[in-house]
């Protein structure tokens, strides 16, 4: 538990698939193979209508990457394997016969925008900021970045990216498209999310199947495109640059 985890649950005809990380919900490689394996199976499931992802804790949504697991990679092979643990998941949403609904209580960071991102229709309290910050500690989102780019368009993607300092506001991202509505408290985020949940659940599975794939038309070559990007950052992530950066950072951050 103190690695994280990965839970799931159906009741109803929805499947909701809850992860979590006690360094603000950031991503070790196990958490991302759990969640996509939980969402694939949730998406095998006759019974599911549809998949809410979210995560918990009060703290971020997701923190994006764990920095101890990128400080450990010491090879361009476990650079791959590591960041194609993000491309599994946006996969495996892609791929999912129903819709994924996500719940974005608190702020996102890095690859925290490319779930945001990557699930059909977003969710999110009024504090749940938004900063990719990949390109601070010379990686860039790359693995995530199609969802993104799906999500706002290439322009606000590249300007997301260039920006790694500067998190958006919930008011921002609901404007450009990364949030479908904003909530003032949590309580009516999740009033918000279970209606939209139940309503789905009484519409055709069918139909809704073909929806999906209509919705993702043009990301076909995701399962090899993820993949590659995956490899580029697990270069980038053995550079100098890097190295020094995530040392940085976790020196800061033991002494706060």
């Amino acid at each position: 538990m103190n690695d994280g985890y990965v839970k799931s649950e159906v009741i109803d005809g929805i499947a909701t698939v809850t992860f979590h990380h006690p360094k603000s919900n950031s991503l070790p490689g196990h958490v991302l193979r759990s969640m996509a394996q939980a969402i694939e199976d949730a998406g095998r499931n006759s019974d599911v209508r549809v998949i809410i992802l979210r995560s918990d804790g009060e703290k971020a949504f997701c923190a994006g990457a764990s920095f101890d697991e990128l400080a450990s990679i010491d090879s361009k092979e476990q650079g791959l394997t590591f960041f194609s643990g993000f491309a599994l998941v946006i996969n495996a949403i892609r791929k999912a016969p129903v819709l994924v609904i996500g719940r974005i209580h608190s702020h996102t960071v890095g690859g925290g925008v490319g779930l945001a991102c990557a699930v059909d229709i977003a969710y999110a309290h009024e504090s749940a900021s938004a900063r990719l910050s990949e390109l601070a500690i010379g990686i860039g989102p790359f693995v995530v970045g199609p969802a993104v780019e799906r999500k706002v368009g290439t322009g606000l993607f590249g300007l997301l990216s260039a920006t790694p300092a500067t998190r958006r506001s919930s008011a921002w991202c609901e404007q450009h498209g990364l949030y479908a509505e904003v909530f003032p408290t949590i309580e009516a985020l999740d009033e918000r999310i279970n209606a939209h949940a139940k309503e789905l659940v009484a519409y055709s599975p069918e139909a809704m199947a073909d929806l999906k794939q209509v919705m993702w038309t043009g990301t076909e070559d995701w399962d090899t495109l993820l993949t590659e990007r995956a490899a580029v950052s697990g270069r980038l992530v053995l550079s100098d640059f890097t190295r020094s950066a995530i040392a940085a950072f976790k020196a800061a951050t033991a002494k706060r």
